[in-house]
């Protein structure tokens, strides 16, 4: 248990309460300090004010009194270099007092079992349903207690999971799995083709508000000849289908659990571990399922504890609070390098970060409104400057397979004066007001970049109110569409049909979502569905990209990068953009 956390529960030491109260006081403090020098790095990176460290109340042990002044045009470089001061300063003294109340409480106070991983992060999970959870955080966690029926390796290919086998048939219109007969769920009982059933009857189900529903139309009905056979009947051939399976939100999950309606609050899964306790925004407490099916895990549990921010989570690291953690904020994450003891894994992922607009209001009904946005938005600009520099422009698609180079795109280079003409012709000359969502937390970044858009747009006139919400609260806004425009970061996947069609058909889940259809773009999507040979599915999806762009219903900035880190006392783990903390399951931590 972290050692605030520990405190916090009750715990005490030499029957002396004044001094751990004192020294809690002390630790929260200097977690408080660490955020607080990571914000206002944050705030002068977004606004280009002049911040100084003289005049910042309450700062622990800096008293240099440098001002830091980062203008947007030299925003990356500047960046850089206050990181490596700040690096300098290594939060300094305002550890200190962590670290010497680690020393002095010792094991006897926070035992160190080789045999748990301490991990963090700073946002937990949302839910427990892993047909219905969109929020990575909650993905995160499932990814450790559910099994799909395959997933992806780190290079992208469908491997086993809880089949062996499968096999299309010569149409294209049947797809038979062979199911691990060892397979349980953490309950002992076995998992069976009627679990599989189960399983994607509910997913299709639209009661359920499945996350991936839309993935799986193709499906006319399974058959389960026997406990270890899933047969598909697919309506059309459906090339991306597997890839679509292989995805936490299309788990296998107990018939049983369904019919009695426990889905989403016991996790009931045939993965690695199985969640013992969650504590929302707390700690979540997960123990080796002695009955998975992929052999004995490395560690025998792991306990995760919920922060206050990433930048807490690096000071439990420094104080040997924390084996591994999980990090969305590049600032922090950035820093780690320079830490000893500890390592950075660090690898582009598919996910991309994207201003969402709302085509079902106006003025964003209007293409030439949306196109207008597209144009003067400075897409290298925001990643310099809210996402110090990490990442790297995209288009639609994020997958090296099918993307188009970016610059071929519509307007993806910067033009004021085209979008104040296409403002023109809209008849928006002289601009209008919309708000705009951000998640706190998820990515840490999102309200920055809300404020560099806000910058660039009012040079043509659209003024941005940035409204801020706690991740769950915008996730339910998100889904329902209930914006005008949200500043977002959406999953990609290796395949686009089943990274779009749920926002971009007539018939997608989350069509609510994006509030646009296109019948080109419908097309496109069905063609490259049906089609089986890679080398004509990519200029379609080519097709599917630039037009896209051009209809502008987003604005697509940047890909990301994924970042997770652990002490060295950690082996065998291997990130892996795919099943990011899956990979935990063979993972050991020493003393």
């Amino acid at each position: 248990m972290p050692l605030v956390g520990w405190i916090k529960s009750g715990g005490t030491f030499s029957g002396r309460p004044l001094l751990l109260k004192r020294s809690l006081q002390s630790v929260e403090d200097n977690f408080f300090f660490a955020d607080r020098q990571v914000t206002l790095v944050r705030e002068s990176v977004a606004s280009g004010k002049t911040v100084s460290r003289r005049d910042t109340k309450g700062w622990s042990g800096v008293s240099d009194g440098r001002d830091v002044r980062l203008p947007p045009e030299n925003a990356a470089k500047q960046a850089a270099e206050h990181r490596e001061s700040f690096m300098h300063l290594n939060f300094g003294r305002t550890i200190l007092a962590g670290v010497a109340m680690a020393a002095m409480l010792g094991a006897a106070v926070v035992p160190v079992e080789a045999a748990t991983l301490r991990m963090a992060w700073a946002q937990d999970a949302t839910g427990l349903d892993p047909h219905k959870q969109t929020a990575f955080s909650s993905l995160r966690l499932l990814e450790l207690v559910y099994e799909p029926l395959v997933r992806l390796d780190a290079k992208y290919n469908v491997v086993p999971a809880i089949a062996t086998s499968w096999e299309f048939s010569a149409d294209g219109l049947t797809l038979t799995f062979k199911l691990d007969p060892n397979a349980k769920f953490s309950t002992g009982e076995s998992v069976t083709s009627a679990d599989v059933k189960a399983s994607y009857e509910r997913l299709l189900d639209e009661a359920t508000a499945a996350a991936a529903r839309a993935n799986f139309l193709s499906i006319k009905s399974i058959d389960t000849p026997d406990p270890q056979t899933a047969v598909f009947n697919l309506s059309q051939p459906d090339a991306p289908i597997l890839v679509a399976m292989s995805g936490t939100n299309a788990s296998i999950v107990p018939a049983s659990a369904i019919a009695d309606g426990s889905i989403g609050t016991k996790a009931i899964g045939s993965g690695p571990f199985k969640l013992d306790e969650w504590d929302p925004n707390v700690k979540d407490v997960l123990s080796a399922n002695p009955n998975w099916a992929g052999g004995k895990t490395g560690v025998d549990g792991i306990t995760i504890s919920v922060l206050p921010s990433e930048s807490a989570i690096i000071d439990s690291m420094r104080s040997n609070q924390t084996d591994f953690a999980l990090f969305n904020d590049p600032l922090v994450a950035t820093l780690i390098p320079g830490e000893p003891g500890m390592t950075l894994n660090r690898i582009p992922g598919l996910a991309y970060n994207v201003l969402q607009m709302n085509p079902a209001r106006p003025p964003m009904d209007n293409l030439k409104v949306r196109q207008a946005i597209s144009c003067a938005v400075n897409r290298q600009e925001v990643i310099d400057t809210a996402l110090v520099g990490e990442g790297k422009v995209t288009g639609p698609l994020t997958m090296e397979a099918y993307a188009s180079d970016p610059s071929t795109l519509f307007c993806y280079k910067q033009d004021v004066e085209k979008a104040k003409a296409l403002m023109k012709e809209a008849g928006q000359e002289a601009g209008f007001s919309v708000d705009v969502i951000a998640a706190t937390g998820e990515p840490p970044y999102a309200a920055n970049e809300a404020q560099v858009l806000q910058s660039q747009l009012a040079a043509i006139g659209v003024k941005l109110n940035i409204k801020t919400m706690d991740l769950k609260v915008y996730v339910d806004t998100w889904l329902k569409g209930d914006f005008d425009m949200a500043v977002a970061q959406n999953g990609g996947r290796p395949d686009p049909y089943p990274m779009y069609n749920r926002y971009f058909t007539k018939d997608g889940n989350l069509v609510n979502v994006s509030n646009f259809t296109d019948p080109e773009l419908d097309s496109l999507l069905q063609q490259g569905r049906v089609e089986t040979d890679p080398a004509k599915r990519k200029p379609i999806f080519q097709q599917f990209e630039a037009r896209l762009a051009e209809q502008a219903p987003w604005v697509w900035i940047s890909s990301t990068v994924t970042y997770t880190a652990n002490l060295d006392s950690v082996k065998n783990y291997e990130i892996n953009p795919s099943g990011l903390l899956f990979s935990l399951s063979k993972a050991t931590v020493g003393q």
